[in-house]
C-alpha cells in the first residue's frame, strides 16, 4: 500500500501531524533561567536540537502561551539539562503548575551561569541568548553553549506521546 500523496497547500490535520511527528524519537530536557527578581524558572521541553557543533549553537522553543516566556525573553543565559531514564518524575515536576519547581529538586548552579543543574542528569548545556525568533505560535530560542558536561547516564526519551526509554546501543558506531 503506497502512501497518500499531499496535495499542494494543503494543511495537514493537526492530529495527524502531531501523531506523524510522534514517531520523531526526541530527549526530555528541563530548560531552566532566572527571572527578574532572581526566582529560577524552569520546564520541561523536548523541542531541543543542535544547530551547529562548530559554532556551538542549540535551539529550542516555548509556545507563546507559556507562563515561562518573559522570563526567557529577559533573561540573557539558559541551561538545558538532558533527562536520564531514571528522572521521569522530575519531567512530571517541572510541567507541573506549582509555584517552585525547584523545591526539594537536587541541583547545583553552573560555573558560567550559576543556572540549575540538576543532579543525575545525563547531559547539560549552559548557554548565551543569542537571539529570539517568533515561530508560529511559539518563540525559539538560539544559545551558544558556554559550558558543558556529559555523563554515562542514558537519556530519557519521548516517542509517540509517551516516555521511552532507550536500550543498549547495538554498536559504537556514529550515524553519518
Amino acid at each position: 500500500m503506497s502512501a497518500p500523496v499531499p496535495q499542494r497547500g494543503h494543511k495537514p490535520d493537526v492530529r495527524l501531524l502531531r501523531q506523524t511527528l510522534g514517531r520523531f524519537v526526541t530527549g526530555v530536557t528541563v530548560v531552566a533561567t532566572r527571572d527578574e527578581e532572581g526566582n529560577m524558572v524552569g520546564l520541561t521541553a523536548n523541542s531541543f536540537t543542535p544547530v551547529s557543533t562548530h559554532s556551538g549553537l542549540l535551539l529550542w522553543s516555548l509556545a507563546n502561551k507559556s507562563r515561562s516566556l518573559l522570563a526567557f525573553t529577559r533573561s540573557a543565559d539558559f541551561v538545558v539539562n538532558v533527562l536520564a531514564e531514571d528522572q521521569m518524575a522530575v519531567s512530571r515536576l517541572m510541567s507541573a503548575p506549582v509555584e517552585n519547581r525547584f523545591a526539594g529538586l537536587q541541583w547545583e548552579g553552573g560555573e558560567m551561569t550559576g543556572l540549575p543543574i540538576i543532579a543525575g542528569c545525563a547531559a547539560w548545556f549552559e548557554c548565551r541568548k543569542v537571539t529570539q525568533y517568533q515561530g508560529g505560535d511559539h518563540q525559539i530560542f538560539i544559545g551558544r553553549v558556554a559550558n558543558c558536561a556529559v555523563s554515562d547516564r542514558r537519556p530519557l526519551l519521548y516517542f509517540a506521546g509517551n516516555y521511552a526509554f532507550p536500550a543498549a546501543p547495538a554498536s559504537a558506531g556514529v550515524a553519518a
